[in-house]
């Protein structure tokens, strides 16, 4: 329960940050967000379920609210509060202006971290390594060699990171870091350890001991998701001391499934895997000691006969390959000894990728992936083993760290790859439940490289359904979670994302919509353009270049947001050449240059047009005079082209539903919402939106779509 003087605390808090933020209106949307916030994490609604997701329209002020509701209540609680986000921008906007700001009027005593992933930080040793070794390339297995520049490069940081004029991340770092080379010099959890003196004072152990003593903790989903990988409490504060806030929370079921799978090159594999019995033979010439003897011979019996199984899959794939990667037209005469094998999953024009019908793998594949996750296992032990006893004789002082240093960096490298191919076959091997969706699993073909004049082969997996896994390592486990977002509802329902995230409707957590101070009827108008065509015509572009001229007439600094880029730069070029307006098209400037530049256009009263696609419809700010006019010019329906979007919907089907009505049209729901937000940013922004797709009128779904949108004025032109 929420004691009085908690609730006095919060109260003076709130007070106070008003009286020192200029042109601060207290808003009842934000006060009653804090308030919700705080009663669900301190258990007044249920003491077993501190869970509260909420959708919050744009410029209620929700970084505000979650962070006094919470932060006051874990600092009483001797709790930490963790702030996931899925973008830089919010992290920036956090950790740069918002958390200072309260920190600094709210009278709250806390300090706050950025967290970075471990590979985000240089590890000094392996700097220090590269730069007084006579030759950059000695030591290291660089996967191109260092360029002069790049030497001169490594020689700045290394002089950097002595005087203290650089912290060790990346993201700090003033130029660009070429991949192969930051590769080399990073952090990584099995050669830069802080129980060797050498590494003890590494850019992110220095970073984890800022962590350590926070009380607030900006991360995001991605590093979430890694801590939580691991059990929780690893990388982070552990999940039962904790209070989670999911900001841009609609983005963690797709990152949480992207994180959730597992992909392997069989050539690349049998390539490493070779060498992988030369990497423990160093390290047990190092440790020279007999209990290196054992596993150092196991790792290579194992290892030969892990390469021998996948060598069986590779001649499997290979002698299948015209099969799995020709035409659909040319298989329907053709048989394989399976029949699981028939190729009617292509998602591209090149035909390079081959999804199982639903999940199911041959049954000679899934006995020799069987095989294989064993033997990776047994690997994945063994090299394990020798790891830890090189590291011992460092300690011990039986192995310099000089010649351990080179090895242990190696063997890092191959316990990363081998925990990726044990994940990988342990998805192939596993039998899927009936009672749930199956895995996807699919085949993608891969060109000749330079090093290789023949195809490698890409074997894939990923689990279609994600929210088992949100629910087994975070909302079973956490101390309470506020998820929030400006589009979590698809077709005014948190169904869609309740189902996605894991979460449900009658176990205690909360939901609430709070909707938007803004007056839409007064500043906005949805118009709802007379279309001839449906896009799915092959006239509607030129009915776009025909009609966006009016459109664009509507106002001084417009942003028209398109569904694919061909027809982008089609309609662009035509007007172009038509009308000799002047528009930046995406694309052709980086994001920040076009953004830059429209800014300027329109602080000199000049007329600013901007064509983007769909990344253009969400975390784009324009307030003001930067964006009065939006046009868009298509409901963003996505194809389900990856194989794991088919595989849900073939799922969907064989349940005998519909994946149009449960997949693609809440999805639609969200995005549209997302791109009207454009226009309004704050509360004395004006504008008018243009909706130049007819279904949203002759379709039996149009309605929904537009009952899910704030309450703009609306126009239907005729």
């Amino acid at each position: 329960m929420l004691t009085d003087k908690l609730k006095q605390l919060i109260r003076q808090s709130y007070k106070a940050i008003g009286e020192n933020l200029s042109n601060f209106n207290p808003r009842k949307q934000q006060t009653f967000l804090i308030a919700e916030i705080a009663k669900t994490l301190a258990g007044e609604y249920s003491k077993d379920r501190k869970i509260i997701t909420i959708e919050a329209g744009t410029g209620t002020g929700k970084s505000l609210a979650y962070s006094l509701g919470a932060i006051p209540l874990a600092l009483a609680r001797d709790k930490k509060v963790c702030i996931s986000t899925a973008t830089v921008a919010l992290q920036e906007q956090l950790v740069d202006k918002d958390l200072p700001f309260l920190k600094q009027y709210a009278g709250l005593k806390f300090d706050f971290a950025l967290a970075k992933g471990r590979q985000r930080y240089v590890c000094r040793q392996k700097l220090s390594h590269a730069v007084t070794t006579d030759s950059p390339q000695a030591g290291f297995t660089f996967a191109e060699k260092p360029k002069a520049t790049d030497i001169r490069t490594l020689n700045a940081m290394h002089k950097a990171l002595n005087d203290g004029s650089w912290l060790g991340d990346i993201d700090s770092w003033k130029t660009p870091v070429p991949h192969h080379i930051w590769s080399q010099i990073q952090s990584d959890k099995h050669s830069c350890l802080k129980t060797l003196p050498d590494h003890q004072h590494c850019p992110f152990h220095k970073a984890r001991e800022t962590m350590e003593q926070a009380h607030v903790l900006v991360v995001n989903h991605s590093l979430l998701l890694a801590d939580l990988e691991l059990g929780g409490g690893r990388i982070l504060s552990a999940p039962d001391e904790t209070f989670y806030i999911i900001d841009e929370a609609h983005h963690l079921p797709k990152i949480t499934r992207e994180h959730s799978s597992a992909s392997v090159t069989l050539r690349g594999a049998i390539d490493w895997l070779t060498k992988l019995r030369e990497t423990g033979d160093k390290m047990a010439k190092l440790i020279k000691s007999q209990r290196a003897i054992s596993p150092a011979l196991k790792l290579s019996d194992d290892c030969q006969d892990l390469l021998i199984e996948m060598q069986k899959v590779l001649t499997f794939v290979d002698n299948n390959a015209s099969l799995y990667f020709l035409n659909n037209k040319n298989l329907e005469n053709k048989s394989l000894e399976n029949k699981n094998l028939k190729n009617n999953n292509f998602n591209n024009k090149d035909e390079q990728v081959y999804r199982f019908d639903n999940g199911i793998i041959p049954k000679v594949l899934k006995n020799w992936a069987e095989d294989c996750f064993e033997l990776s296992k047994k690997s994945l032990s063994h090299l394990n083993k020798l790891y830890t006893a090189l590291i011992e004789a460092v300690k011990d002082g039986d192995c310099q760290m000089y010649l351990a240093e080179p090895v242990l960096g190696e063997a890092g490298f191959m316990l990363q790859r081998l925990e990726n191919l044990q994940a990988l076959w342990h998805m192939y091997a596993k039998t899927d439940s009936d009672k749930a969706a199956p895995m996807a699993r699919w085949l993608q073909k891969q060109d000749p490289t330079k090093n290789s004049a023949r195809h490698d082969y890409l074997l894939c997996a990923s689990p279609i359904e994600v929210g088992f896994t949100l629910e087994d390592k975070l909302w079973s486990q956490c101390e309470g979670a506020v998820l929030c977002s400006a589009t979590l509802l698809a077709l005014n329902s948190f169904d869609h994302f309740r189902f996605q995230a894991g979460l449900k409707s009658n176990d205690g957590s909360q939901y609430q919509q709070v909707t938007s101070p803004f007056d839409y009827q007064k500043n906005a108008q949805l118009v709802i353009a007379n279309m001839t065509n449906e896009p799915s015509a092959i006239q509607f572009t030129d009915e776009l270049i025909e009609k966006l001229p009016k459109y664009l007439e509507q106002g001084n600094s417009s942003l028209v947001l398109f569904s694919s880029y061909w027809q982008m730069e089609k309609v662009a070029q035509a007007l172009r050449d038509k009308t000799k307006l002047d528009i930046t098209v995406q694309g052709e400037h980086s994001r920040q240059h076009i953004i830059e530049s429209h800014k300027k256009r329109c602080d000199n009263n000049k007329e600013s047009i901007i064509f983007g696609t769909q990344s253009f419809s969400e975390g784009l700010d324009l307030p003001g005079h930067y964006l009065n006019n939006l046009i868009i010019t298509k409901l963003p329906f996505s194809v389900p082209t990856s194989p794991v979007e088919q595989a849900q919907a073939e799922y969907i089907s064989a349940k005998g539903g519909n994946p149009f009505m449960s997949l693609s049209v809440p999805d639609t729901s969200k995005k549209l919402v997302q791109a009207c937000g454009r226009l309004l940013r704050n509360e004395m922004d004006e504008g008018v939106i243009t909706l130049m797709d007819k279904r949203v009128v002759t379709k039996r779904y149009g309605k929904q779509l537009l009952d899910s949108l704030p309450p703009f004025e609306r126009v239907f032109e005729k």
